[in-house]
């Protein structure tokens, strides 16, 4: 049996392999015919086990590339599609994918200097801009809070997403003040954090009811009166179900106030940092002692893409840890960087590739107009919405999720509307349950999406939705 060719730096064996997987791609995505495979989860499971047959045969098939490519593509969900827009689920940029491919075939690890040199050297730089962004000066942040000459510069750890940077936070939190520090958040946080409250082992958290949608500084202090600390509040920049912001600045001088640890979960609205026009609305986020952000979002990248910004990076001491193999003593004084305290993974594929080439490609304007598109054209849905007579509108949009609903479509209606359209594979449309009721949510993160594609999607709710 010949040995199959190994990818590398050498571009050879790749090329008719890459010739391959984007036929596969197109062929895939034709028969898909839309944004989603159509039958529901029973027809696409059948359709892919007739496509894969037995995953491990005795004999190899060379056409396994092909065959299985083109099956995934099929039976995706296509989040370039303008229809697709249930989730926080980004189209990737082409220059991103093109970058993540040059990874996978590099295959750096970010467990030790000798496995990725270049990469280490690389994620320092990036994550290092990156931080600027949440902790430089005003107006990018809280103007009381910029980076002294005195004081040691922010850092930031990459991540696989919101829910690692969120466990993180919780874990220098508690590494910080001890292990009683108690989680104090509001009903509409991103279920990753109480979850890494009990990952974590801390005390249960307090939740907050957030009624209007995103928490209520005066809330927050009584509650702060209320429960003996330690504490770490937990305030949120682009919630799930409606892209609301918390009030950072007040939030930020409660736990001032109060003497709580500040973590704000920017998952969803970091990006809103690239946009000149649109950053304003962080303001407050560099009071935090933590930030998520994750590009995998509003930043276009494939997953995973995700960063934790840290504000004091002594902070990170938490995170050391030592084995002979990967940073020895010796090395680490002969000066091999030690990258086991950048992560609580080992092995780690370079992600800060994509990010970089993102970046320097498109510049912080480029990003900016990426950013102010999406966010325009939800104000453009919400505009179309409100001037409908047979939809109701939640609100206006603060990032780019609109939520709406039919005018007189119950709950049940609706979520059979968005489970029809699922089944068809013609629509992906998200929910959320706001002011006691379900509405259907587009989140709208593809900057090529236009008012006609808009304006189809209603035709295809208002003619799915029982009358």
């Amino acid at each position: 049996m010949t040995t199959p060719p190994l990818a590398s730096g050498d571009s050879a064996p790749l090329r008719p392999l890459l010739e391959t997987v984007l036929g596969a791609l197109g062929e895939g995505t034709r028969e898909r015919g839309g944004p989603l495979p159509s039958g529901g989860p029973e027809a696409v499971a059948q359709r892919l086990r007739a496509a894969v047959g037995d995953v491990l045969p005795e004999e190899g098939d060379p056409e396994a590339l092909r065959r299985l490519v083109r099956a995934v593509a099929e039976g995706s969900a296509d989040p370039a599609d303008p229809l697709c827009a249930a989730h926080l689920h980004c189209p990737p940029l082409a220059v991103a994918t093109a970058a993540d491919l040059a990874a996978s075939a590099l295959n750096p690890s970010l467990d030790s200097w000798d496995q990725a040199p270049a990469a280490s050297e690389l994620e320092l730089l990036v994550t290092r801009a990156l931080t600027n962004e949440v902790y430089g000066e005003p107006p990018r942040g809280a103007g009381n809070c910029a980076t002294s000459p005195h004081r040691p510069a922010p850092e930031a750890l990459v991540t696989t997403g919101g829910t690692e940077s969120n466990q993180l936070a919780l874990l220098l939190a508690r590494e910080s003040l001890g292990a009683d520090v108690r989680l104090i958040c509001g009903q509409n946080a991103h279920h990753s954090l109480p979850r890494a409250a009990w990952l974590l082992g801390l005390p249960d958290p307090v939740i907050v009811p957030t009624p209007t949608g995103t928490l209520n500084p005066t809330a927050l202090a009584e509650t702060l009166t209320r429960h003996q600390g330690p504490h770490l509040v937990a305030a949120t920049a682009g919630t799930t179900d409606a892209g609301l912001i918390d009030p950072l600045p007040e939030i930020a001088a409660a736990c001032e106030r109060y003497g709580a640890r500040l973590h704000i979960d920017a998952a969803y609205g970091g990006g809103l940092l690239f946009s000149e026009t649109r950053r304003h609305q962080l303001t407050g986020l560099s009071a935090a002692a933590t930030v998520t952000l994750d590009l995998h979002k509003l930043g276009w990248q494939p997953v995973a893409a995700g960063l934790l910004a840290v504000k004091t990076p002594q902070d990170l001491a938490a995170l050391h840890q030592r084995a002979d193999y990967l940073n020895a003593d010796d090395d680490t004084e002969a000066g091999l960087p030690d990258l086991l305290g950048r992560s609580l993974r080992t092995s780690r594929r370079p992600d800060v590739l994509k990010i970089a080439v993102t970046l320097k490609t498109l510049g912080r304007t480029g990003l900016g107009a990426l950013v102010d598109q999406v966010c325009d054209r939800a104000c453009e849905f919400a505009d179309l919405l409100d001037a409908h007579p047979r939809f109701e509108l939640h609100d206006r949009p603060t990032i780019s999720t609109v939520l709406f609903r039919p005018a007189r479509a119950t709950d049940d209606d609706l979520a059979a509307t968005r489970r029809h359209l699922l089944s068809t594979g013609r629509a992906v449309l998200g929910r959320a349950r706001a002011d006691g009721r379900l509405w259907l949510k587009a989140t709208l993160l593809n900057p090529h999406t236009r008012p006609d594609d808009l304006a189809a999607l209603l035709k295809l709710v208002e003619g799915s939705t029982p009358r």
